[in-house]
């Protein structure tokens, strides 16, 4: 089954366009395991039982594991929800960008070692620094940084370039034209600028969105998901994690994902597809 296979299924399920992102952070982890780096599986793994009905996608964020050497906990993480949520997908938030040759082993890491469903990339080396995600794994996600939600991603994505485009724009165009060999590519482009979501939506009416910013980040859910319109999947890390930091904490994190589920259907409505 691809990647879209799965997260159309998924969201069609759990009548759901949210993905929740496991960015554990060990200082913000619920006593008796704060600051216990032992435990990002655990905590992770809890969340996910938790949501996984609630939810489209998980997206886990590599550097949240890697930075304490807790890569295998990240395995067993991908490996638990494979497992307890078959058929919803996880995204590996990694945003990797490299020649060819290096490529094929972040493409290797993330899908074999891993075994993730869809990787985010950059795309600011160009189409043969994502050849090796496309061709040696046809049936796997990639998500394209196309417009992010951070302030700094106004210092490049707005130039304009040769014919008047803005290089968020020409990604998008790349991306879900020439590049798109295999049909499974979407772009990353954040809640915080809903009229450039809106501008993307109009190159790429059918490309899978994956859209951070709601939430900690203050982007508005409404004027998103008008300017996304469909096949989108709205992603909330801080807002849910952290929803409680008690011994509460995972029915406060199902309150807050189902909170957010039935707040984006209510403005999306309508068939996933």
């Amino acid at each position: 089954m691809t990647f879209i296979d799965q997260w159309q299924g998924a969201a069609s399920r759990h009548a759901s366009r949210l993905c929740v992102g496991l960015d554990p952070e060990p200082e913000r982890l619920p006593a008796p395991w704060t600051r216990d780096t032992t435990r990002l599986y655990d905590f992770c793994a809890a969340i996910v039982d938790a949501t996984a009905d609630l939810v489209c996608a998980f997206k886990p964020q590599i550097a949240h594991f890697a930075a304490v050497g807790a890569e295998a906990q990240l395995e067993k993480l991908i490996r638990h929800i494979h497992r307890t949520a078959p058929g919803v997908p996880v995204i590996l938030d990694a945003k990797r960008g490299d020649i060819g040759s290096t490529a094929r082993h972040y493409a290797a890491e993330a899908f074999e070692r891993y075994g993730a469903d869809a990787l985010t990339v950059s795309p600011f080396m160009g189409a043969d620094s994502l050849d090796p995600y496309l061709d040696g794994h046809p049936d796997r996600g990639l998500f394209v940084l196309c417009r992010t939600s951070n302030p700094g991603g106004e210092d490049l994505q707005s130039l304009r370039v040769e014919g008047g485009e803005r290089v968020f724009e020409r990604v998008a165009r790349l991306a879900c034209g020439p590049w798109n060999r295999h049909g499974q590519i979407g772009l990353v482009t954040g809640a915080t600028r809903p009229d450039d979501i809106a501008g993307i939506r109009a190159i790429a009416p059918d490309a899978p969105l994956l859209i951070p910013g709601i939430g900690a980040q203050g982007g508005d859910l409404e004027a998103t998901v008008r300017a996304a319109r469909h096949r989108f999947l709205i992603n909330a890390s801080r807002s849910v994690l952290y929803a409680g930091d008690g011994t509460d904490f995972v029915q406060a994190a199902r309150a807050e994902a189902r909170r957010l589920r039935d707040a984006i259907e209510t403005l999306a409505g309508g068939a996933h597809g």
